[in-house]
């Protein structure tokens, strides 16, 4: 029997993140929502997320089989830009930072190595790393947004992207 975990992350427009991931991990996840993490408003609305006065960061919950999916991999900072402070291309606010929110002191330990990994490549990051607190699930709309909406707005910081694009986007060496 495998144990069940959550991964929480902010990395910008939740709907690019949570398609992100559906590409990445596809069926290995066992659930993949879009919510608000990192706030002190008790179920805050997208509305009073977006004002940046709740605290709250777009962020990507995901349930997951480590067996299946190491967490590391989760972690990986590939598919977002995580050296602008509270911004990823053209959406900015606190709303949109890049952070992981670590649910156990396992994964805040793989957090801190990856970021470092991720310090070699990347000239400046910004990603926080917070404890997960309440996770607050963003309205049904947002749900698969893109998907459900193929037309809908694509951040241009979201792709899949290699450590050799990496260091050769940023002029550092691997």
């Amino acid at each position: 029997m495998s144990v069940i975990s959550k991964a929480t992350f902010a990395a910008g427009c939740f709907w690019g993140v949570e398609v992100a991931f559906n590409k990445k991990f596809g069926s290995k996840l066992l659930s993949n929502k879009v919510g608000y993490c990192g706030g002190t408003t008790k179920n805050p609305t997208y509305k009073q997320v977006c004002t940046g006065a709740s605290g709250h960061a777009e962020v990507v919950q995901i349930e997951f089989k480590e067996n299946e999916v190491p967490y590391e991999d989760l972690v990986d900072f590939l598919s977002h830009d995580p050296t602008t402070l509270n911004r990823q291309g053209g959406d900015s606010g606190t709303q949109y930072r890049s952070a992981i929110f670590y649910h156990d002191q396992k994964q805040k330990e793989i957090a801190e190595k990856v970021k470092a990994k991720a310090a070699k490549y990347f000239r400046n990051v910004s990603t926080t790393l917070e404890k997960a607190d309440d996770f607050f699930v963003a309205e049904d709309y947002h749900q698969n947004y893109l998907v459900n909406n193929p037309n809908g707005y694509h951040c241009s910081t979201h792709f899949e992207r290699s450590w050799e694009q990496i260091a050769k986007e940023e002029g550092t060496k691997i």
